[in-house]
């Protein structure tokens, strides 16, 4: 692909790994139906019968530049707002690293002892971020034996993501600071069980006539 690039368009310096990604970005977000997408693969790369054609009339080739530039140039152009930059920027293989570790290390910790998540704003970036991990999680998923087993995985995912973009988080664990104190709402409760108590016991006290 890189070296019909080349041979269409010799005024532009495009690098391999570049031409990919932007391939790769028209593909993912749908800009071109499947014929419209099929039109334009034919007026680029002719048949067998057309290039046989082409040669015997070299010379007419260059008659029909439009074409050409509207197969090639219009994929290429890419937004350096839109998702496309963020594409090219994602290391999938460092991604997929970083899920591994991640998912590793939630198996071989407590529940009480992960960290606690924050929230995650629903951006261009993040969501690109979630939409490529999730094609490697099936090879995890379905080897997954049991619920606890998923829980680890699904949790490690969310862990990389925070990785990844970059999240704050907490270090301390769920239960660290917490598990002795007693709730509030359970003090007052046995306070008031308390009161309660005492106030039978008086009434019990007066109508058995005892003083108490």
């Amino acid at each position: 692909m890189h070296r019909l690039f080349a041979e269409l368009e010799p005024s532009l310096t495009v690098s391999e790994q570049n031409l990919a990604d932007r391939v790769r970005y028209i593909l993912r977000s749908n800009i071109f139906d499947v014929a419209e997408l099929e039109r334009l693969r034919r007026e680029a790369v002719p048949s067998a019968d057309e290039k046989a054609t082409a040669e015997d009339t070299a010379p007419q080739i260059a008659e029909h530049p439009a074409n050409v530039n509207a197969a090639v140039n219009t994929p290429v152009v890419v937004d350096s707002n839109d998702d496309g930059t963020v594409a090219q920027e994602l290391e999938l293989e460092h991604m997929r690293s970083t899920l591994e570790e991640a998912i590793v290390e939630t198996r071989s910790t407590p529940l009480e002892n992960r960290p606690r998540l924050p929230p995650i704003a629903l951006s261009k970036r993040n969501r690109a971020v979630v939409r490529a991990l999730n094609p490697m999680l099936v090879t995890y998923l379905e080897a997954s034996r049991d619920l606890c087993e998923t829980d680890s995985i699904l949790f490690g995912a969310a862990l990389a993501v925070c990785r990844i973009i970059g999240a704050k988080l907490s270090t301390a664990g769920r239960a660290t600071g917490q598990s002795s104190a007693i709730p509030a709402w359970r003090i007052r409760i046995e306070e008031r069980i308390a009161k309660a108590t005492a106030l039978i016991g008086r009434l019990i006290c007066f109508r058995s006539g005892d003083k108490c």
